[in-house]
Parts: structure tokens; sequence; C-alpha cells
């Protein structure tokens, strides 16, 4: 009878011990999950504000005033220029 006491006691033991090791690692768990949908939450945030900002740089009124600015034109037959390739007619070297 107190062999049969003692294989209880060392079963609930286990078992209570078991059940704190899975609690802990359950919690553990929760907040790194919390923490990834935080983190996903910031990277979205920052991916419209990166699309917005990219949206604002590429109007073509401002690319057009940043072009005037660096003094370029628009391409007409009078300023075009061609390239050649001196492979195709040179033949193959």
């Amino acid at each position: 009878m107190l062999r049969l006491n003692f294989l209880l006691l060392l079963a609930v033991m286990l078992s209570a011990l078991y059940l704190v090791q899975t609690q802990y690692e359950s919690r553990r768990l929760f907040t790194a999950l919390h923490q990834a949908t935080n983190e996903a939450r910031n990277l979205e945030t920052e991916y419209q504000r990166l699309q917005v900002e990219l949206r604002a740089q590429s109007a073509p009124s401002r690319i057009e005033s940043m072009a005037a600015a660096q003094g370029m034109q628009s391409a007409s037959p009078a300023i075009t220029h061609y390239v050649h390739d001196v492979q195709q007619e040179g033949g193959a070297q």
C-alpha cells in the first residue's frame, strides 16, 4: 500500500510539473505572437507610408519641375541621337 501511495504521489508531482511547464511555454508563445503581431502592424504602417511617399515622388508635375531645374528638355527629332551597334554592322568579332 505504501508503495502504491508513493507511485501515485510521484505521478501527481510529475503531472503538476508538466502542467507548469506547459503553461509557461503557452505564455511564452502568446507573448511571441503578440510581439509578432505588433511588428506586422508596424511594418504595414511603414509600407503604407512608403507607398504614399512613392506616389508623391513620382507625380508628373514634380518630375517635370525637377527636369526643368536640371536643364533637361523634351525629346524631339532634332535632338535625338541614334546609337548603332558596332558588332551587328561590322560582323562578329
